[in-house]
């Protein structure tokens, strides 16, 4: 028993990773708090389920993420780089905004019941791990958050493009006058976060069921493990998701009256024990 809730634990952790990468590169070099990305990952999973009805699930595991990159490039042009001088209320009031009316668009092209999404054949099996049963997809959905993990570690930290987002997060005037477009670099990097939301939503809808409300189911978590990692920092957030997701699965089962609340908990002490989090401000 323990083993499958270490599982689902990794398995939660891996979606948060994947979800909350986005969230993380997004603020780093705009300093938009998006409380829309929720939807933007609800939105993803709605996306997938049209493809995947058309064509089948690995088509619309790229093309969804890809129409969802296409949609934050547009959202960073029309929206987050006209927000990211302005005071904090009126970026939250903002993405607030932007998040009912995806919600919205949502319900109005795919109604409001719940759907679901058909696991691909080739992973719709089980496989035996030291003596325990666990289903493929779940262990293929570890896999992309540790590819998604590395895949931007790497690029980050060893490509040219990955020196000049590191650059313009720390200090964006230096970084444009050094000859980088940081407009188009912020655009890329919006668009590339809003496509990991996108990923997130396609990769969790063949074992959680889509509904107009499942933004608000991951959003929380989403923004605990940003702020617990160190908002802007890509190894806090990597750091945070699994310990999140670690805690989610076991205390549903071990303390269910108080898993709810223990997330919020860790935070708070965490905050009081190293304000910028874990791993502070850096991307």
């Amino acid at each position: 028993m323990l083993a499958i809730n270490l599982f689902n634990g990794l398995v939660y952790g891996a979606l948060l990773i994947v979800m909350c990468s986005g969230l993380a590169l997004i603020y780093g070099l705009r300093r938009v708090v998006n409380f829309a990305h929720g939807s933007l990952y609800m939105l993803g999973a709605y996306l997938g389920y049209s493809i995947a009805s058309h064509s089948n699930f690995w088509v619309a595991l790229v093309a969804a993420p890809a129409l969802m990159a296409v949609f934050g490039i547009l959202l960073d042009r029309y929206g987050f780089r006209l927000l990211q001088d302005r005071d904090p209320l009126s970026v939250v009031l903002v993405t607030f905004g932007l998040l009912l009316i995806i919600e919205d668009f949502v319900q109005t092209v795919w109604g409001k019941s719940n759907l679901s999404v058909a696991a691909p054949e080739l992973l719709n099996t089980s496989v035996e791990i030291f003596g325990t049963q666990l289903p493929a997809y779940r262990i293929g959905v570890i896999a992309v958050g540790a590819m998604v993990a590395l895949g931007l570690s790497l690029w980050l930290r060893f490509s040219k493009i990955g020196l000049f987002v590191r650059a313009a997060s720390t200090d964006p005037t230096t970084t444009a006058m050094q000859g980088v477009n940081t407009d188009v670099l912020s655009a890329g990097v919006v668009g590339l976060g809003c496509a990991l939301a996108g990923l997130a939503g396609v990769v969790a809808a063949p074992f959680l069921s889509l509904s107009p409300s499942m933004s608000a189911d991951v959003i929380i978590d989403s923004f605990v493990v940003v702020v617990i990692g160190g908002l802007g920092s890509l190894i806090g957030a990597f750091i945070a998701a699994m310990a999140l997701g670690m805690v989610q699965a076991l205390g549903a089962v071990y303390i269910p009256d108080f898993a709810a609340v223990l997330p919020f908990v860790i935070m708070v002490f965490i905050l009081i024990w190293k304000p910028s989090g874990l791993a502070g401000s850096r991307t």
